[in-house]
């Protein structure tokens, strides 16, 4: 028998236990809890290495939080021993992104240009921040921090490989 190959995405990471009945507090990478709202099935990361297949039963909002419940989790103690793993989910159960929506994997290794045609580098990571996230430009000499706000971000084109920005006042400023 065949075996497809499936895409894991890493959607977030376990902060803790939530309760005494094994639910769990999620740091979504994403902040958006459709996204696991149509995830049935998930693997978590653990610090050590392994990997474990759990089937979510329950994701919600509570509050600046997201919970999960998951089968076979019942108590504090078992909700504990998962802290800290991160959550992967196979990219065919992501629901498909809205216009202007992007997923952090699409974006990762795009080619960042400035509106005036100069090549800053490659998007390599994202930090997430409270107002918004920023995307890290690896350049040649330099790393620039691009702020992901609809005042910078001008384009982002998936099939070219480019994203372009208006650099904020002093950004390119060495």
């Amino acid at each position: 028998m065949e075996h497809e190959r499936t895409t894991l995405i890493a959607v977030g990471r376990i902060s803790g236990p939530h309760g005494v009945r094994g639910q769990l507090r999620l740091h979504s990478y994403s902040g958006n809890i459709e996204t696991l709202q149509a995830a049935r099935e998930i693997r978590l990361a653990m610090a050590d290495g392994t990997m474990g297949r759990f089937r979510l039963t329950r994701a919600v909002q509570h509050g600046s939080k997201m919970l999960l419940t998951i089968a076979g989790i019942d108590s504090a103690d078992a909700a504990g021993r998962l802290a800290g793993a991160e959550l992967l989910v196979d990219q065919d159960q992501l629901p498909a992104a809205g216009d202007d929506e992007y997923y952090w994997k699409d974006l990762i290794g795009l080619t960042v240009v400035t509106d005036q045609g100069m090549r800053l580098g490659t998007l390599s990571r994202i930090m997430e921040t409270g107002a918004n996230d920023v995307y890290v430009v690896e350049g040649e000499e330099k790393e620039y921090l691009i702020p992901a706000i609809a005042d910078v971000i001008q384009t982002v084109d998936l099939s070219a490989g480019i994203m372009t920005i208006t650099p904020l006042e002093g950004l390119l400023d060495l």
